[in-house]
């Protein structure tokens, strides 16, 4: 196990906690939460052995092996594939012992070579590298290709493959949902479930961490506290400490007031019912919460756009690509005020270029664009932060938006971001991933737009600085279009979903829990069975045949499939159910403890048996597509 004692750290002046003390145990996955700044990483550097301790100690067994991600690589022509199996750093020693004992002509130890491989599962080391490649987004084309042909993005998803193809004891991972899609995440969360060594994982998703952890330790006012269950456990227990304190709890009734002013205003309606639908279970949500977030640092809304049309943009049969490369076509699109859109679909489906469609970033190759002539974007991409002056600092890039501003007023802008006293005069240069992204939106912010296109804004984003835009997005006045791998952020916003599949834009009718599902036989009807290629001149009575007699082969397995489904859905239901009793505002009071206690246990066995059941329907699924 992980044993620290009487930690501190620091990080030249600063001190990031002392007098830590918890034990971490073998098998376990702990989430590592706390703002930016407070020393996780620190942590990780410390059992990495490149730090050392302030004062205190830490111990781990010296036998174990530490799997993380690098964040530096020198890109070379090696493969892709070859890089990523390099992550099995015995594999690799056994084969150049192997090497050298074939050149020798030393039978015994070329036999012992060979039993080891065996053991640690090295022949097929391909296939398990890639599996992961797959799973991580890599087309089959691609995992052959030099190092040096991937852009940076991809560099990190093959530098998190090679530290998932280690078979280690321990796991370090440190954001490692920033540069993947949806698709990758769903897929990453069920690898992460099935791992059985130790996981310490840094991570802002909300929805990831619900999947993967059984603990919480959380970095506040330079300590680290233990908290049982996953991080929606966590946000209660820490929500009903602080609830008790006066102050917080003044705080939070602020917020409380000013969304349900909106409730109130907008709940009789027609054109506003939907938003006010949404923000009825925010405020539920805020009521159960709120309390566990009143320290944020961020405090921001949308400003009002200038002008509302009644119709911002109308797209009819439109095609859209790059020079003489269609992405998506037949495009019949339209956008009133107040909608907000959440995109699905496959890693390069078409989503960015539907954005960039949108903001005007692309023409579109034919059909029909119809823009108002009041129409104001504010686009969020991530490429955004790159082209920041980088020579800057936050005051001088704001006040060239807006020349009339002056530097006490834009303190008080930038401060609501948590850009504070000498930080608005920091070279952007110098700021972090995190510090960019939340200067770029609050650009954005600032000049009013009525449709904000938002494709992965939370990447860098901490727990806090997400939850504050959540919460300015759900009352902007505005449209948002929104791609996320952040499915809290997708389902606390977004009124609809839209999936962009096969060149086509269309509505999903399910909400964002059912894209896991339509994911997973998505890729199944891809080789689905009796999916056999017509010959010509082939004949056509045979073929039937061979495709009746696959289905017979594979009707056990479809037949154990479609009742693990119907199992999945019962689950399902119930925990709709348990989230609705724990949104019930009575169950938290003192009375009510033994009850509140009583059904937080229940959900946390329901969840288990639920990802239980859908990693079987994974596991199924694939053995039904590699036999067809």
């Amino acid at each position: 196990m992980l044993k620290f004692s009487n930690l501190a750290l620091r990080r030249g002046p600063t001190l990031l906690f002392e007098g830590v003390s918890f034990a971490v145990h073998s098998g376990q996955k702990i989430g590592l939460t706390g703002a930016n700044g407070t020393g996780k990483s620190s942590l990780f550097s410390l059992i990495l052995k490149q730090i050392l301790a302030d004062q205190g100690n830490f111990r781990m067994p010296d036998d174990w092996v530490i799997a993380h991600v690098a964040q530096q690589t020198h890109l070379t022509q090696q493969a892709a594939i070859n890089f990523v199996i390099d992550g099995d750093l015995e594999l690799r020693k056994v084969q150049a012992k192997l090497a050298d004992a074939e050149k020798k002509d030393e039978a015994n130890q070329i036999a012992a070579c060979h039993n080891r491989l065996e053991e640690i599962d090295g022949y097929q080391a391909y296939s398990r590298a890639a599996r992961l490649m797959s799973g991580l987004g890599f087309e089959d084309t691609e995992m052959e290709n030099p190092l040096e042909h991937f852009s940076g993005g991809w560099v990190m998803r093959l530098n998190l493959a090679r530290a998932l193809m280690c078979r280690s004891d321990l796991l370090l991972l440190d954001e490692p949902t920033n540069h993947l899609d949806l698709d990758a995440v769903i897929w990453f969360e069920q690898w992460l479930r099935q791992y059985q060594g130790t996981l310490l994982l840094i991570s802002h998703d909300r929805d990831f961490l619900d999947a993967v952890v059984d603990q919480i330790a959380h970095v506040e006012q330079q300590t680290i506290a233990l908290y049982r269950g996953n991080y929606s456990a966590f946000e209660i227990t820490r929500a009903e400490r602080l609830a008790q304190q006066q102050a917080s709890y003044n705080k939070q009734q602020q917020s409380i007031a000013h969304m349900q002013h909106f409730i109130d205003r907008f709940r009789a309606k027609a054109s506003k019912a939907r938003q006010a639908q949404s923000r009825i279970k925010a405020l539920e949500k805020m009521q159960l919460i709120g309390p566990a977030h009143v320290d944020s640092p961020f405090r921001f809304r949308f400003r009002t756009p200038r002008s509302m049309p009644s119709s911002l943009i109308r797209l009819d049969k439109v095609i859209a690509g790059y020079g003489h490369k269609t992405v998506l076509s037949g495009i019949d699109f339209s956008l009133i005020p107040g909608e907000r859109i959440g995109l699905l679909g496959l890693n390069g489906a078409g989503k960015s270029t539907f954005i960039k469609l949108l903001a005007g970033q692309i023409q579109a190759q034919g059909g029909q664009v119809d823009k108002s002539k009041d129409l104001k974007v504010g686009y969020f991409a991530q490429h955004q932060l790159e082209q920041l002056d980088m020579e800057a600092n936050a005051l001088l890039i704001l006040q060239r938006l807006d020349a009339r501003l002056s530097e006490r007023e834009i303190r008080t802008y930038l401060g609501g971001f948590n850009f504070k006293n000498d930080k608005v005069l920091q070279t952007v240069g110098l700021f972090s991933g995190g510090e960019k992204a939340r200067l770029v939106l609050a650009l954005l912010i600032w000049q009013k737009p009525n449709l904000i296109l938002l494709d992965e804004p939370t990447n860098h984003l901490d727990l806090e600085m997400r939850l504050a835009l959540n919460q300015a997005l759900q009352d902007f006045e505005g449209s948002v279009i929104l791609v996320s791998h952040d499915r809290h952020l997708i389902r606390s916003v977004c009124d609809d979903l839209w999936l962009i599949d096969e060149g086509k834009v269309q509505q999903f009718n399910e909400d964002i829990d059912a894209y896991p599902k339509w994911l997973a036989t998505r890729k199944q009807r891809q080789v689905a069975p009796g999916d056999v290629a017509p010959q010509r001149g082939g004949n056509r009575k045979k073929q039937k045949r061979q495709q009746a007699a696959a289905r017979r082969l594979l009707q056990p397995q479809l037949n154990r499939l479609k009742l693990m489904e119907t199992e999945i859905e019962k689950l399902t239901r119930r925990k709709a159910e348990m989230e609705s009793l724990l949104g019930e505002s009575e169950l938290y009071q003192a009375q009510q403890k033994a009850q509140l206690t009583t059904i937080l246990a229940e959900q946390t066995a329901l969840l288990q048996e639920l990802y239980q059941k859908e990693d079987k329907w994974m596991v199924l699924s694939e053995e039904i597509e590699n036999r067809s």
